[in-house]
């Protein structure tokens, strides 16, 4: 008993009706404020981890994790480069491309692409493009077909469907009896997909047959180079050296960091930004309860005067309000906790309910690049803010607690 005795009366002052209301009132704030704190803190950060993960998959889902190419952009003999690159342990497919930039033309409208040449079979293994369809499929593209799939938006720019005819012309110019003119091809578009806005992929990438895009092209039997999927999209710097150190000098990679790098630099920044200046929410109630602790030991003055006159030591004063702040803060970090909690579990729900109630477009793809509120809850940032919030609280005691314990009872009871 005798041990428990600040943790008893700590409890004690925290369940007991207070003769001072507003010392009272600082202390529910402090805890309130604490709890709001939490609460805000851990549903923006999973709101912003939600944004950042559903960007990473549109973006990885149809962007270049690591392609490998040579200085003359030719890979002659692509099947034995690809034999060599698959024994990479960390590679988990791989599928060769022609790649070049052209006009389409239909309808008397005019728009420039990046065309693709691909293998159907192949280019399902190391992109969602087949995922992505929303009319016809990736095998649609046939050896010699003339088959072309475009993205939706780029479709409704030129104002075809499946089924239309669309100009393909090449900037590599061919040589005629009539002179050098530009290379140009008729293909049926035979397939739409949508990989979602914001990122280029509906309106400027179109796919073909890589046996077409080797005539169209006029590359012969060597391809553009390699494509290739990572089975850890983050590991691909590492596994572009590790290439680099196999294949001769001449060979080129690239990765998805150099296109997209400093683009999810920016995000992180925007989220650490973000949890710095939400915290402050968090110190402000610390502060309060700071002052609710030195009020609180001003207004018991008289108390810890009787009990350092029965035999407290200063210790012990220090232990009894360093229990109450103790409590205040943990409970306020608890509050917080399940509150953030919840709230990232319903903030999508919850967003919905308000664009529907009140017909409100808050979001639009082509800014933010979702039309809705994600979330993702990471365990490493609840933990961390927790871990913060219940070192802040037990800091912020030790003044307050420090100042009871050096009371004088003399001079506490001279006026009472």
């Amino acid at each position: 008993m005798y041990r428990s005795l600040p943790f008893f009366i700590g409890l004690r002052y925290i369940r007991a009706k207070r003769r001072n209301h507003f010392i009272s009132f600082i202390s529910i704030s402090s805890t309130i404020g604490i709890a709001l704190g939490i609460t805000v803190l851990i549903t923006v950060l999973s709101v912003l981890n939600g944004f950042n993960d559903q960007i990473k998959n549109r973006v990885l889902s149809m962007a270049t994790q690591l392609s490998m190419s040579t200085e003359s952009n030719f890979l002659p003999d692509w099947q034995q480069a690809a034999s060599i690159a698959d024994t990479n342990p960390n590679i988990a497919a791989s599928a060769p491309y022609v790649s070049g930039q052209s006009m389409l033309t239909a309808n008397g409208q005019v728009s420039g692409a990046f065309v693709f040449g691909v293998l159907p079979d192949l280019e399902a293994k190391i992109s969602e493009l087949s995922d992505k369809m929303v009319v016809g499929h990736l095998n649609d593209l046939k050896t010699h077909g003339f088959g072309v799939i475009l993205g939706s938006e780029l479709a409704a720019n030129l104002g075809v469907m499946p089924g239309d005819k669309v100009l393909l012309i090449s900037p590599v110019a061919s040589m005629t009896p009539f002179g050098i003119i530009p290379r140009s091809k008729r293909f049926t578009v035979v397939g739409l997909f949508d990989a979602g806005s914001g990122f280029g992929f509906n309106d400027k990438f179109a796919y073909i047959h890589l046996d077409d895009a080797k005539v169209f092209y006029n590359t012969g039997d060597a391809v553009s180079g390699l494509r290739f999927k990572l089975k850890d999209v983050y590991q691909a710097p590492w596994v572009e050296n590790q290439l680099a150190n196999v294949f001769p000098e001449n060979y080129v990679f690239a990765d998805w960091t150099t296109a997209y790098g400093s683009f999810f630099e920016g995000l992180a920044l925007q989220k650490t930004m973000m949890a710095v200046i939400l915290f402050f929410i968090i110190a402000v109630a610390i502060f309060n309860l700071v002052s609710s602790l030195v009020m609180t030991v001003t207004d018991k003055a008289s108390d810890i005067a009787i009990l350092r006159t029965l035999g407290a030591t200063p210790r012990q004063i220090m232990a009894i309000f360093m229990v109450q702040g103790s409590v205040i803060g943990l409970g306020g970090t608890l509050i917080g906790l399940l509150g953030g909690i919840f709230l990232s579990m319903h903030v999508t729900q919850l967003y919905l309910f308000v664009k529907h109630v009140f017909h409100l477009q808050l979001l639009s793809s082509g800014v933010f690049y979702v039309d809705y509120l994600p979330s993702q809850i990471m365990a490493s940032d609840v933990l961390r803010i927790c871990i913060s919030a219940v070192i802040m609280s037990f800091l912020a005691n030790l003044y307050p607690a420090w100042r009871a314990s050096r009371t004088h009872p003399v001079e506490a009871l001279r006026y009472e």
